[in-house]
C-alpha cells in the first residue's frame, strides 16, 4: 500500500487515498485541491465575490448600491441597537467597551466608595458633633473646596457678611433708600406697548351707522322681495352652482366663521391676526365693524341667542364677550389655558351661560353675569377638548377631545353619564348638530365624517352613515348641515367644498373653492335662503356660493 510518505510534500496534503476493500493494494489518486473542498455546493452564489485575486482592481469592480459604496442587508437584535443608540445620544459611540471587573475588584472598587462616606454617627446624640444622621450621611468629594465654619467669625443678629471685590478704579453710585428710580426707556416702551394689546378697541367702517328710520345694521331686511324670519328649514335646499360674491378683508387665514342666528343677514368671522369683523350679507355686502382685542390668532367664536352678544376666544388665553351692536367688550374670561372652543347654551333660561372647552383638558362653565370666576368644571377628559355640542334640549351636551373618545354630560353635573372610547376610534375635530336634533356629526381624522345619535338614552354611533370622499387629516376641518337636514357640508384640505346626501351618505358635488390649494376651514349655510353656503379658509377670502 502506497503511503504519503511516497509523494511529493506538496501533493501529499493535497491528494486523496481511495483503498478498495477487494483489492489488496489499489490505489488511486483523486486531485482534489483545497479550495475545491470548501467551496458551497448548495445555498446561492456570492455575488459581490470575484474569482480572482482579491487585490485592488477586483475590490473596484464590485458594484455600488450606495452612493458610498456596498451595503448589504444584515440582522441585529432590538437590545443591541437600543444600546448603541443610546451610546451614540449620549456621546460614548467612539469609546471603548466597559471592562468586566472580577467580584475581588467590585468588592475593592465599594469599599473605596464606602471610606469617602462620612461616619453615620450616634444614634443617642440629635445634634452636635457625632449627631446621627444614619442613611442620610453624606459623601465627601474632592471637587469641592472644604470650609471649616469655625474659620468664620461668628456674627451678630444684625451684621451679615460682607464680600470684598477687587477696586477696578470706578466708584458705583449709591442710591439711597426711598428714591423713586425712573425705569428705562426701552421698559416703558414694552410696557405701553402691551398695555395697547390689553386695550378692546372697534371700529366702523361703514358709511352711516343709522339709516333713514334710526336702525342699526342689527336689524333684519325687510326690502329684499323674500323673508329672512320664516321657521328654518321649512323651505327644501338645493346645492349652491357658482361664485356671488367674495370678502377680502382679512389678510390672514380665516379660523372662525359665524353667521347671525335665524337671519342670517350678518356674517362674523376671526382670523389669525387676533380681529373680528362683521359684514353684511345682502345689501351693501360691505365691512360693517372690526372688533380688536386679541393679540393672538382667533380660536372660535360663538353668538348668544338673539345675536345681541357674541364671544370670542384666543391663543392668548382670554375669552372675550362683545357687543354686537356697538363693539364695546362687555366681559372679559382668563382660565390661564387656550380656549379651542367656545359655545353658549342656545336655551331660554339659561341663555347667559357658556361652556370653554381649554388646552388642559378641561371644560369650565361660566355665567356672563355672575364675573370672571367659572361656575363649574369638568375634567375627566385626558387630552385638549376639540368640540362641544349641546343636545336634548340643552340639558346636556356632548364633548370630544384628543384623547379620542366622546363624553355625555348633564349641564351642570361634572359627572359624565356615558363614555365612549373604542380602540379604533380617531380624534373628532369639529362637530355640527343635524337639524333634526336626532345626530351630531362629527369631522373625524380619518378624512370621514361619523354620526353620532342624539337622543336621551342611545348616545352611540351610527355605524351605517358615515360620509368619506375629502381630506381632512392632520387639519380641523368645519362641516355643517342645510337647514332641511337634506346635505351634509364640509371643506377640505385642498381647498375643495364637499357635498353628500345625509341618507344615502352618497357625495353630490365638489366646489374647487381656492384655485391655490389652500385648506377650506369654515362652512355656513344660511338659514333663510335655499342654496346660499359660505366659505373661508387659509388664503384669507370669504366666498358666498349661490
Amino acid at each position: 500500500m502506497a503511503q504519503f510518505g511516497d509523494y511529493p510534500p506538496n501533493l501529499a496534503m493535497q491528494d486523496a487515498l481511495v483503498v478498495r476493500q477487494e483489492a489488496t493494494a489499489d490505489h488511486a489518486v483523486v486531485p482534489y485541491t483545497g479550495e475545491d473542498l470548501l467551496r458551497p455546493k448548495l445555498g446561492p452564489a456570492n455575488p459581490y465575490k470575484d474569482d480572482t485575486a482579491d487585490t485592488a482592481q477586483a475590490l473596484l469592480k464590485r458594484k455600488k448600491n450606495v452612493l458610498t459604496g456596498t451595503a448589504v442587508e444584515t440582522y441585529i437584535s432590538e437590545h443591541t441597537f437600543r444600546s448603541k443608540h443610546r451610546a451614540v445620544e449620549r456621546g460614548d459611540a467612539g469609546r471603548p467597551e466597559r471592562e468586566f471587573l472580577s467580584s475581588a475588584q467590585l468588592r475593592e472598587q465599594a469599599a473605596k466608595l464606602k471610606a469617602q462616606r462620612q461616619a453615620k454617627g450616634d444614634a443617642t446624640i440629635a445634634e452636635g458633633d457625632n449627631a446621627y444622621v444614619g442613611p442620610w450621611a453624606k459623601y465627601k468629594s474632592e471637587r469641592y473646596e472644604q470650609i471649616e465654619v469655625d474659620d468664620l467669625a461668628e456674627l451678630g443678629s444684625d451684621e451679615e457678611y460682607e464680600i470684598v471685590e477687587e477696586d477696578d478704579g470706578e466708584e458705583e453710585e449709591v442710591v439711597p433708600s426711598g428714591t423713586v428710580v425712573q425705569a428705562p426707556a426701552k421698559s416703558l416702551a414694552r410696557r405701553k406697548e402691551v398695555e395697547e394689546l390689553g386695550e378692546e378697541t372697534t371700529t366702523f367702517h361703514a358709511e352711516s351707522q343709522y339709516d333713514y328710520l334710526g336702525r342699526t345694521y342689527m336689524h333684519v331686511p325687510q326690502d329684499l322681495g323674500f323673508s329672512l324670519q320664516k321657521e328654518v328649514g321649512s323651505e327644501t335646499n338645493f346645492i349652491p352652482k357658482k361664485l356671488v360674491h367674495t370678502w377680502k378683508h382679512h389678510k390672514q387665514p380665516v379660523t372662525s366663521l359665524r353667521l347671525f342666528p335665524n337671519s342670517s343677514h350678518l356674517g362674523l368671522s376671526g382670523c389669525t391676526d387676533g380681529t373680528v369683523k362683521i359684514w353684511d350679507v345682502y345689501r351693501s355686502k360691505e365691512l360693517l365693524r372690526t372688533y380688536s382685542g386679541h393679540s393672538k390668532a382667533i380660536t372660535d367664536l360663538s353668538f348668544n341667542r338673539d345675536g345681541a352678544k357674541f364671544l370670542s376666544g384666543g391663543f392668548d388665553r382670554w375669552i372675550k364677550l362683545w357687543d354686537t351692536e356697538t363693539g364695546q367688550c362687555v366681559n372679559r374670561f382668563n382660565s390661564g389655558k387656550t380656549p379651542y372652543v367656545i359655545r353658549f347654551n342656545p336655551s331660554v333660561d339659561q341663555g347667559h351661560e357658556f361652556l370653554a372647552g381649554l388646552s388642559d383638558n378641561r371644560i369650565l362653565q361660566y355665567d356672563s353675569r355672575a364675573g370672571n370666576d367659572p361656575v363649574q368644571e369638568y375634567d375627566h377628559h385626558l387630552g385638549a377638548i376639540n368640540t362641544l355640542e349641546f343636545v336634548d334640549d340643552s340639558r346636556r351636551f356632548m364633548s370630544t377631545s384628543d384623547d379620542r373618545s366622546l363624553r355625555v354630560w348633564e349641564y351642570g353635573i361634572p359627572v359624565e353619564i356615558k363614555t365612549i372610547s373604542e380602540p379604533d376610534m380617531f380624534a373628532l375635530t369639529r362637530s355640527t348638530q343635524h337639524p333634526s336634533g336626532k345626530y351630531v356629526l362629527y369631522q373625524c381624522s380619518d378624512n370621514s365624517i361619523v354620526a353620532f345619535s342624539a337622543s336621551s338614552d342611545k348616545f352611540r354611533q351610527n355605524r351605517k352613515k358615515s360620509w368619506r370622499g375629502h381630506n381632512t387629516a392632520g387639519s380641523a376641518i368645519g362641516i355643517t348641515c342645510s337647514p332641511d337636514g337634506q346635505f351634509v357640508v364640509s371643506g377640505d384640505t385642498a381647498g375643495y367644498v364637499c357635498f353628500w346626501d345625509f341618507k344615502t351618505c352618497k357625495m353630490y358635488h365638489k366646489i374647487h373653492a381656492d384655485s391655490a390649494g389652500g385648506a377650506i376651514n369654515c362652512v355656513a349655510w344660511s338659514e333663510q335662503e335655499t342654496s346660499k353656503v359660505f366659505t373661508a379658509g387659509a388664503k384669507g377670502d370669504i366666498k358666498m356660493w349661490d
